[in-house]
């Protein structure tokens, strides 16, 4: 309801939707907040040409499709605890290959908790509990904070 208060129902947007850059990003974000994930990714494709069009926003526009992607994938496999991989396919629009590389990059990655059981053909999500998520990542933080103390030991005994 937020994103629909702000982004899609907001005066500001609004006013400027008819603009053409706009109005693939206002597709986008209706997509997503309507769960129509084919509609979703087709607002993609049309939105990767306006970033590759922008000077500013054209060296980071494979980090933003990456992130758009793991936004999508994850919002779809939150309403799951299995799902084919047939059936996502299909709710994305894609071939089931292509959404099997892709799943599994991310989950590689650590972007998506999911499993792909590649026999059954099902993506299996495993959400970790709160608790053990923050303790994740305290772990993460510490070792980056122990490496940054290293480093400066090591620059100030130079």
């Amino acid at each position: 309801t937020r994103i629909k208060e702000l982004i899609i129902d907001g005066p500001e947007i609004l006013s400027v939707k008819d603009d053409i850059s706009v109005q693939q990003a206002f597709t986008l974000v209706s997509a997503l907040y309507d769960c129509d994930y084919k509609a979703y990714l087709h607002a993609m494709v049309e939105m990767e040409n306006v970033l590759l069009a922008d000077r500013f926003l054209q060296p980071h526009c494979g980090y933003i499709m990456r992130e758009l992607h793991v936004l999508g994938y994850k919002q779809f496999l939150d309403s799951y605890k299995t799902v084919t991989l047939e059936s996502m396919a299909k709710s994305f629009g894609v071939s089931v290959e292509f959404l099997d590389g892709q799943l599994s990059r991310f989950i590689a990655a650590g972007r998506l908790t999911a499993k792909i059981d590649k026999f059954g053909g099902v993506v299996e999500t495993n959400r970790p509990d709160l608790k053990n998520a923050q303790y994740r990542d305290m772990i993460q933080q510490g070792d980056l904070l122990l490496n940054r103390i290293q480093k400066l030991a090591r620059v100030v005994d130079v």
